[in-house]
Parts: structure tokens; sequence; C-alpha cells
């Protein structure tokens, strides 16, 4: 494609008032005022002509990226020729998956007809991120005529959950609570299967001491007991329409797989078996049970295959399907969303069965629009109609949790970029209170 660029055009209409002039002088010799601009096509005609050559683009794509993460792609031009420019400007197709700068242009300076620029890509959504199509344009010598040609890439690379809070914090917190002494105590110490049998020290709980024993070696004697292993830990994961909605750039459900793999890499060190279980109007992924640290690959692996979905969530078809495949007490992490009493009901008619057997924990994400939009001081009188809709939706939510308390349901309701470490922190406590 061959089109005039901005010099071309200003310079054309400079010529528009001499034409007048020759026209106004001498009608009888007006095509004589013709002469400036066909002087413009024609530089304009050889400038594209001299700007012809064999461009190449090549895009240096990353192996692999995490939703949420922003990653550079180089972005490689050479335009050959005997006059080579000195930049191309280059544009990529967009995608779904990813967002851009500028739209995806980006100007890339040349030497020698060569050159090359980094175009920052964030992820917003799981998947394969694919660039089939991409733009390159370059002026000629005399900067009269843009040249522009399209480019066929089909490139490609996967975006993965969000694993980096595992290998940035999954370390620090584990290194931290055994700091603290949580993971030594939930190994030794207040478990319910018997260990050892030791004397008593001050600070031990007096229930423990074991009379008989104590009478026998005429010394207090106190039972030890560690944390059972091979708990099992299942994080089903709500995909529906409410948790595909973005919060702070990315959806809901994505911030909930990161923590899921934060927890459940921590479970896995910790000897514990961890499945995987994702729905919207129907179970989607119903994984089997877990263990070793190894198993963290798989893990990830059915994570990525959560996908995302417009549905309306059927929490009692997902959570009762869960309860069947379940043969032994577990612990049932939930991540939901809800904005209505509706679904709110639902979701807690589900929680009174599964809490009959299982230890259930419910995840959500604190509604910081909601609450903005509260606290918010009106300037106009909508501003007060939308202050008194989010505050009733705040107090439909506020009692859902509340009902959710009084079944025996633990529930965390977290700022989006804290869901992972106050999980970590609440799985840590019901293990060491037991109640796993």
């Amino acid at each position: 494609m061959i089109y005039p660029s901005r010099a071309a055009v200003l310079t054309a209409a400079a010529g528009v008032p001499l034409t007048l002039v020759v026209a106004a002088a001498a009608p009888e010799r007006w095509y004589a005022g013709l002469a400036w601009p066909v002087a413009v096509l024609t530089l304009t005609l050889v400038d594209a002509i001299l700007a012809a050559g064999g461009p190449e683009l090549r895009l240096d794509l990353p192996g692999f990226a995490y939703v949420g993460e922003t990653r550079d792609v180089r972005v490689t031009v050479a335009v050959p020729g005997n006059r080579p420019p000195s930049s191309a400007a280059a544009a990529l197709a967009p995608s779904p998956l990813f967002e851009t700068v500028d739209d995806g242009r980006l100007l890339v300076p040349l030497d020698d007809g060569r050159g090359a620029a980094l175009l920052p890509l964030t992820m917003v959504r799981r998947g394969h991120a694919t660039i089939d199509t991409a733009w390159l344009r370059w002026r000629g010598p005399l900067g009269l005529a843009w040249r522009q040609i399209t480019l066929s890439l089909d490139v490609g690379f996967p975006i993965l959950p969000d694993i980096r809070p595992v290998r940035e914090r999954g370390a620090q917190i584990f290194q931290r609570q055994a700091m603290e002494g949580l993971i030594t105590q939930m190994k030794r110490g207040e478990g319910s299967d018997f260990d050892a049998l030791v004397e008593f020290r001050s600070g031990m709980d007096r229930r423990a001491i074991d009379w008989k024993q104590s009478a026998r070696h005429m010394k207090l004697h106190a039972k030890e007991y560690r944390t059972e292993r091979n708990a099992q830990i299942v994080f089903a994961i709500d995909a529906g329409r409410q948790m595909s909605e973005p919060v702070a750039g990315l959806p809901r459900v994505d911030r909930a797989v990161s923590a899921a793999l934060l927890t459940g890499w921590l479970a896995l060190k910790l000897g514990d078996r961890v499945a995987l279980h994702a729905f919207d109007s129907r179970p989607r992924i119903g994984s089997g049970l877990v263990s070793g640290a190894g198993a963290f690959t798989e893990l990830q692996r059915l994570a990525a295959d959560i996908d995302y979905s417009g549905d309306e969530t059927n929490y009692t078809f997902a959570l009762t399907t869960l309860a069947t495949r379940l043969t032994r007490r577990s612990m049932i992490v939930l991540f939901t969303e809800f904005t209505d009493l509706t679904s709110a009901d639902f979701m807690v008619r589900a929680a009174r069965r599964m809490v009959e057997t299982h230890l259930l924990l419910v995840v959500v994400l604190r509604d910081e629009e909601l609450e903005t939009i509260a606290d918010a001081e009106p300037a106009e009188p909508d501003d007060v109609t939308r202050a008194v809709t989010a505050a009733a939706l705040l107090r439909d939510r506020r009692l859902a949790l509340t009902r959710l308390q009084h079944l025996g349901v633990h529930v965390i309701e977290s700022e989006h970029d804290r869901v992972g470490e106050r999980l970590v922190a609440g799985y840590i406590d019901l293990k060491r209170r037991n109640l796993l």
C-alpha cells in the first residue's frame, strides 16, 4: 500500500495560493497553475518507488508468561535499500489475552536499515495468545510517501496461571511460619495422633498429663501428639460469570487460582493431599488427590485448564457432585463471588449440607469498588442514589457472610492483592487447631 505522508499533503496545500494567483492573473493559461501539484505528485510517486524493498519483521516472544505480569517483546525490523529509512512504524494485531501500549503501535529506529525496539505486553487472561498479523510502514528518502505492508506471522505463546507468589513468597512464608514455630508446633505438640511420652514442662497443656505413667515414674509425664498428615485439601474454584469479571485489571478467577496454587504448594510441602475442582453452571474440572512436592506441576497444569465462563454459578450441582467424590472428611476451600441475595441463598443452602461432614472455608474478594462508591462524598443527586445502592449491596453481602459463619463456615474476605497470604494464614491456623 502506498499513500502520501503529511509532508506531501502540506507541500501540495502550500501551492494552492500560487495556483489561484496564476488562474486569476492569466485565466487563459490556468493550466500552468497545475504545475505545482503535478510536481508534488510526481515526486511522491518517485519517493514511493525509491522506498520499495523487501522488509522483514521478527518478534522475539517469551516461551510463556504469567497472567497479570508485563513482558517486553523485542520487535526487530529490517528495511533494505540503497537509501534505507531512519525509522519504521510497526503495529501488532490486538488480542483479548493481552494489552499493549498505544494499541500495539511502535516506532523502531533504524541504523543502516536495521533496528529493534521493545513493546511491553500486559497479560490480562490465561490461554494461548496468538499474533497472526503485523503491519509495517516506512517513508521514502524524500519523506513524501509511505509504504505499508501486511505481514502474516502466526506466532504465539501460552499465558499460564500466576505462580510468581509461589516462587517469590512461598519459601518466605514457609520460612516465616517455621521461625514462628507454627509448622513445628503442627508437627509435634498439638496434634491428634499420639507421638511420645515426655516429661512435663512448664507451658504444656495440663490436660495432656498421663497420671498413670506419672505415678509409675514418680514424675509428671505428659503425652505429646503430632498432627495427622495426609489431610485432604480440595480447592473448589467458581469460574462463573461473576468470577470472570475483572478486579483491578485481572479476573477474580485468576486471583483465586494464584492463591490456590500458593496454598496448594504449601499443603504439599506439609504432607497433605490436594485436589482441584472448578465449576460454573456445572462441574468442569474434578481432579484426583495428589501428594508430594513433585505433584505441584500437575496441579499447575490443571489450573491452567480452568476456563472463563459467562454462565451463572450452580452451587448445588457443583458442591453435591464434589461431596460424592470425597470418601473422608476434607477441607474444602471455596473461591466464589456473589452480588445478590438469591445466589447467596443457594450458596448458603449448599454450604449447610457440606459442613455436616467437611470443613468448609469460603474465600471472597472485597468489593473495593462498591466500598468506594458507598463512602464517597456525594457531589450531585445521582451520587446519592449510587451510594445508597452500593450500601444496600454491601449490607446484603455482609448478611450472607454472617449466615455462613453461623453455620460453622470459616470465611476469608480479603483484598485482591493479599488473598494468597490471607488464605495461607487461614490454612495454617486451621491445621494448627486440628480442625482438618
